[in-house]
């Protein structure tokens, strides 16, 4: 969190957008704050469509489209990585953004298996709110409860509820 993947996605999409290519936007019908468009921390925003499953994903891409970006990719699971695969081999251009790693430090599915098939991974960190080193890692703050990992809307958020932390700040929760 707070690395600037949703802001990368979106320099991606304008810059197809600027060349003329037809683009199609999605995140996961959990993350309720964009109403429907995505937006960067930094206030960057685009249209997108919340859909609640990667199948919703294949099934809404228009056949004409040349770049198929998609954000949150966490909250779709494993069943995004044959997806994005299918896309792939339709000839779109697919644009990713996710976590790769839970707040409680371990691989953060599909993100893993997305990176194996992807063609170029670009990792970008955050900067750790204690120290100010590069933090791959975000730390549950204010209320977290220990153990609780379930995929829910209220554990969408920002500044509020999460923290960025590099490893020797990061106190993984189980």
């Amino acid at each position: 969190m707070f690395a600037g993947k949703t802001e990368e996605l979106l320099r991606r999409v304008r810059r197809a957008v600027i060349a003329g290519r037809r683009v199609e936007v999605f995140t996961h019908e959990l993350d309720t704050r964009g109403k429907g468009r995505i937006a960067s921390h930094a206030g960057l925003d685009f249209p997108s469509r919340a859909v609640a499953s990667a199948s919703a994903i294949a099934r809404e891409t228009d056949a004409e489209v040349d770049l198929v970006a998609i954000d949150e990719a966490h909250f779709f699971g494993t069943e995004l990585v044959p997806v994005a695969e299918e896309l792939a081999r339709r000839g779109i251009v697919v644009v990713i953004a996710g976590l790769d790693v839970t707040f409680a430090g371990q691989p953060f599915e599909p993100l893993p298996s997305l990176m194996a098939v992807a063609e170029s991974v670009d990792k970008l960190t955050a900067i750790c709110t204690v120290c100010g080193a590069d933090a791959v890692f975000h730390q549950r703050v204010g209320g977290a409860v220990a153990g609780d990992t379930d995929l829910v809307a209220e554990h969408v958020g920002g500044s509020e509820k999460y923290q960025a932390r590099c490893r020797r700040h990061f106190a993984p929760t189980d």
